[in-house]
This record gives structure tokens, sequence and C-alpha cells, in this order.
């Protein structure tokens, strides 16, 4: 069976290869022709780019030039003779004493500090071994170089996420001691902090809902977290760590100009468990944190670069001197990622690190329903965050303008060339029934002479086709090449939101409150 998905596999990725080129010439050919047929000259050839993505091009290549340094890098390390490793370097004189706070097997609550309105409940579980791991500080700041020496905290925010919760924690817990796990329960309904407090981690309850970014905030409070760990890892509750994800930040972290480790993103690929549909926006994702984090993001968080405009909050770990200068929960806003990254680059706490050793597995949603109410928070999030930080002179706004310029164009231009396409395709079919409606008839004419129904359709399909392609030869799923063609719809309905949201970002009122979606659990498999 592993032999004929081995060699199913190669034939499908080398079909798919077959059919990457023959679409690129076909594209290409067509494209150029039209460009030139049309007099639009060098704008013409800057729009058909488009379709690809001019700031995809932009990056692809910087992070190529990254690869060639780092490979340069690693190249000459290894002629370097090995010398004995060094200690970390104490600035201020002082030391660690690792203290075990409030360990014992006994369980039940702890009342937390007092809040109006807002009581906060901190719970042990009963399996032995909780506490707070926390070290005596004496002095300024540790800077520390070697990975081995960098302490680690997991904060996993949830609400209602009785499903999903217990695996989140045991992928935590493969990786980390249980004492430095911490689950706040953001005013959950369901069993989310019983099944948490049964796994000997530490959890804090919130009686009153603050939303992801409010619980964040308290748990840090609750248990000093930015005073007794070197770094923060963030983890979302359907999310699970690979085994080499700490090995990963913590070779990041060494470096003391970092002041956040993105996670790198995979789509949970879990098909048996999902609908049509929800495959669809599963492989749809996969492409898309594909092209997002080796073509444009790699790229971004070159030392040289260092323009990366998001930290993503599934999975992703921040140094404790920088967390201690973000404001994480700011009033009017629906999320929290793009605007701890902003407050990176805005403050200048350090440079943004990203490589694909710290993946981790995250569950998409499983229906439209669904998505497009993540979709509508991301993107209301990121304009929320732009309107808050407004820019300020550095590379990274002027890098921000440039994706900005193009989201909102290739956004407005897939809409409405969508809209042209309806209308030729109706003057096709039905331009009898039609011609004595007033000015269709010169209408139709003359957009057919400029743009005709074949190349909208070349046009708008093709290239959006040829990445599914890519991804099939990556992935070596046959049935992204099915799946694929209902992709281009769902970019659709991605650039209507990303200009809806534009309005609703400096009109709206946000909290920041969950809205929980649709859950499977990982222990009914």
């Amino acid at each position: 069976m592993r032999i004929a998905r081995f060699v199913g596999g190669w034939v499908t990725g080398l079909i798919a290869l077959v059919l990457v080129a023959a679409l690129f010439v076909f594209w290409f050919d067509f494209a150029t022709g039209l460009a030139a047929a049309s007099g639009l000259g060098a704008l013409g050839y800057a729009f058909l780019w488009m379709a690809f993505g001019l700031n995809l091009l932009l990056w692809t290549v910087m992070g190529l030039l990254r690869l060639a340094e780092d490979g340069a890098r690693a190249a000459l390390g290894r002629r370097r003779p090995a010398h004995r490793r060094e200690r970390p370097v104490v600035r201020g004189g002082r030391h660690r004493e690792r203290v075990l706070v409030g360990a014992g097997a006994g369980g039940g609550a702890i009342e937390g500090p007092g809040h109006a309105g807002d009581t906060l409940v901190a719970t042990r579980g009963d399996a032995g071994g909780g506490g707070v791991l926390t070290s005596a500080p004496v002095g300024g700041d540790v800077v520390a170089t070697d990975p081995d020496d960098i302490t680690l905290a997991v904060i996993i925010p949830a609400h209602n996420e009785e499903p999903v919760i217990d695996a989140a924690i045991s992928s935590a817990l493969g990786l980390f001691n249980r004492w430095d796990i911490y689950v706040v329960s953001d005013s959950s309904k369901d069993s989310t902090a019983e099944i948490a407090a049964k796994t000997g981690v530490n959890v804090l309850e919130l009686l009153t809902n603050r939303g992801k970014a409010g619980a964040i905030e308290a748990v840090i409070e609750e248990f000093a977290l930015t005073d007794n760990y070197d770094g923060v890892l963030i983890l979302d509750a359907d999310t699970e760590l690979d085994p080499g994800y700490v090995e990963g930040a913590k070779r990041q972290l060494a470096d003391p100009e970092v002041a956040a480790v993105a996670g790198f993103v995979v789509s949970e690929w879990k098909p048996g468990e999902r609908s049509v549909v929800g495959r669809v926006i599963s492989a749809y994702r996969d492409r898309l944190y594909f092209m997002l984090q080796y073509l444009m993001r790699f790229g971004q968080t070159w030392r040289r670069a260092n323009v990366a405009f998001i930290v993503p909050g599934f999975a992703s770990v921040y140094r404790s001197r920088a967390l201690k200068q973000i404001t994480v929960n700011p009033p009017g806003l629906v999320i929290e990622d793009f605007n701890m990254t902003f407050e990176v680059h805005h403050k200048r706490l350090g440079r943004v690190s990203m490589n694909p050793d710290t993946k981790a597995f995250s569950q998409d949603p499983f229906t439209f329903g669904d998505y497009r109410k993540q979709v509508r928070r991301w993107t209301l999030g990121f304009w929320q965050t732009l309107r808050r930080h407004k820019l300020w002179p550095g590379l990274f706004c002027v890098c921000l303008v440039l994706y900005v310029f193009e989201v909102v164009v290739v956004s407005l231009m897939l809409l409405a060339t969508v809209v042209l396409a309806a209308f030729v395709l109706l003057g096709t079919v039905a331009g009898d029934l039609l011609a004595g409606v007033p000015l269709f008839t010169d209408a139709f004419t003359g957009v057919t002479a400029f743009l005709p129904l074949a190349a909208l359709a070349v046009g708008l399909l093709v290239p959006d086709y040829m990445l599914t392609c890519v991804m099939t030869v990556v992935r070596r799923r046959p049935s992204y090449l099915i799946y694929g063609l209902f992709f281009f719809p769902i970019r659709l309905v991605d650039a209507y939101i990303s200009l809806r949201m534009i309005p609703k970002a400096w009109t709206a009122k946000s909290d920041g409150r969950w809205s929980s979606p649709v859950r499977v659990s990982h222990r009914d498999k």
C-alpha cells in the first residue's frame, strides 16, 4: 500500500508539473500577445504579472538571496574550528535560580487578584507536579546565547475549546514541563477549564469574557511570565506543535536581535474528517500558507529586510524583554497578532525571525460560514491595526504601503474583471434578447473588442490554477487538481472582504471577543 501511494504521488507530481509548464507557456504566449495588441505596453505587462502578485515575485527574489547568504554562512561556520561552548553572557551581574513554586498533587482553586466586576480563578490540576517555574533575578537582563539556556512559557488561550484543548495540551506536554504550560479559559461555557486542570498544567479561568488579547494579557500578569521566563509561546487551542518546534524557536532566539519568532503554519490535512467544502477550504489554505510563508515571509524576515507584517498568533514566541513593551490589548481591535507585530517594528524592539523549523499544525474552518467569519476577523484586524499605528519613517512602512496598494488594486481588478466577464457572458448567451436594451449592444461591442471572453477567462483562471498545480507537485496530493477548480471563487470572496473591511475598520467598534467555530475532537479519531 505504501509503495502504491509513493508511486501514485510521484506520478501525480509529474502530471501536475507537465500541466504547470504547458499552462505557463500557453498563458505567457496568450497574455503577451494580448498586451502587445492592446497597445498598453509596459503597463499592460505589469498588470499581467499582477495575476501572480508583484509582492510575491519581489519577496521570492529576496528569499533566494537570503537562502544564498544563509548557505554561505553555514559553509563558513563548518570551516571554522570547533570551540568549547561558551556560557551565556550575563549583563548586570544577574544569575538565575530556578525555583518550583506551588508544587504538589493537591488540586483546588487559588483566588487571583481582584478586578472590578471580573474575578480571576487560577486552578491547578490534580495530575501532580503542577506549579509555576520562576527565577530570582538580581540586576539586569540575561541575553542567552546558548539555546539550551533559554526558558519558555506556553500560553494557551481558549474559549469553548472542549473538543480540541486536550490535544493542544498533549502536544505542548510532549515538549515542555507541565508547570511551564498556562491555559487561560476565557469565560468558557463548556468543560475547557476542567479538561485542562486534569492534565496538571496551570489554569487561569476568567469569569468575564475578555477576548484572546485580554486573556493573554491576564495570564501574563497573573503569573508574571515575562519576569520568570526568557520568552513566551502563544499557542492556539486548535494547534499542535511539531516535535522540532521548540528546538527551532530557541535556536532563533539565541540571536539577541530577535524579538519574536513567527511560527510556520501547516494546514492540518485530514480529509476523512471533513466534508467536500471542508476539504476545499483546507486545500486552499494549504496553498495560501505555502505561498505566503515560503515565497513572501521567508524573504521579509531576512535580517537585511525585517519587514514581516505579522507574527501569526497561532503558535509564535515573543522574547520577554520585548513583550514587556508591547501593548497586547489596546481597545478597539478585533485580533491581536497584527498589532503585536506592528508594535515590535514601531517601537524598534528587535527583529522578527521565521524559519520552516518552527512548524505547527492548525485546524482550518470546517464550514464556509466559519471560513468567512475568520477571514473577516483577520482582515478587519489588519485594517484596524493600520488605523491605530498609521505610518512612520522606515523600510517597514515603505513595504507596507506597496503591499496595501497591491491588495487594494488586485482586489478591485478581480471583482471588476468578474463583473465584466459576467457582462460579456450574458451578451454572448443572450445578446439577441438584450439587443433592445439602451446602450447594451454598444457597451458589449466595446468591452469585447478590448477584453474578449477568452482573454478574461485565461487571464483570471489559468494563473490561479498554475499555482494549484505547483502545490500538487509539492504536496503530491492528486485531489488538489480537483479542489483547485474551486479556489478562484474563494479568492473572490477574500477580495470582497478585503475591500469591505476597509471602511468598517474606521466605523465598527470591536472588543476582540471570541466567536467559537465548529471544531472536531481529536479524541474521537
